[in-house]
């Protein structure tokens, strides 16, 4: 399983977006966004359904639980 933060860091990565443009959209401090990528901190639930509607990718997806980042059954979340 794929840890949460590389997870993170990758869809992140993938969509061109900065860090800074991620915490902004969660209305959080860069910092404290460079340390979920990090590991050092975990959003909250509110925080991880934000950040897979932000990526365009499942919360399944970047939990590790799921390889396919996008959802196969309608609208997603």
């Amino acid at each position: 399983m794929v840890p949460f933060p590389e997870r993170l860091k990758a869809a992140r990565i993938a969509k061109g977006f900065k860090q800074r443009e991620a915490a902004e959209y969660l209305q959080i401090t860069t910092r404290s966004y460079q340390q979920y990528e990090g590991g050092v901190r975990r959003p909250s639930f509110e925080a991880l359904a934000a950040l897979a509607v932000y990526l365009n990718v499942t919360a399944d997806y970047l939990l590790g639980l799921s390889d396919t980042p996008q959802s196969t059954q309608g609208d997603g979340l």
